[in-house]
């Protein structure tokens, strides 16, 4: 079930959206908490790519694996990175508008383990307060 549940309006055409938003490389312009990318396969973005995302949260640096579980080219993609038995899993459509790109999100949030059951409210807070304004930073990002 989605935690988080967003929708945004670029006006650019579909094809540079997305191509924009699925080279992981501009996640530190894109999250503001991002400050490293490092590309773990070669080649194109497709189904089982994935990349290593530095975060720097409360002064601590965290790094996790993410990797792609779906993908259609100018469409939609998902990403899943697991870790400390927390499965965090963002899904991305993109749909031409006469507006511009329309870019629809959301996030879900797994647990397990007692302890992480009993923070999942906390770790929500937390990863809203990190990823919340990504559309709009993605957003300005692709529009100047």
């Amino acid at each position: 079930m989605a935690f988080m549940d967003q929708s945004i309006i670029i006006k650019k055409p579909v094809e540079e959206v997305f191509a924009m938003a699925t080279d992981f490389r501009n996640s530190p312009h894109i999250m503001d908490a991002v400050v490293k990318v490092e590309l773990l396969s070669e080649g194109p973005v497709r189904e089982g790519y994935s990349f290593k995302e530095t975060r720097e949260i409360r002064g601590r640096k965290v790094s996790s694996t993410i990797n792609v579980t779906s993908y259609e080219k100018d469409k939609q993609y998902s990403v899943r990175s697991v870790q400390y038995d927390l499965d965090l899993r963002y899904h991305y459509t993109f749909t031409q508008t006469k507006d511009g790109t329309r870019v629809d999100f959301k996030g879900e949030l797994y647990t397990q383990g007692l302890r992480n059951s009993l923070m999942k409210p906390l770790i929500k807070r937390i990863i809203k307060k990190e990823d919340q304004d990504h559309l709009s930073r993605l957003k300005k990002f692709i529009e100047t």
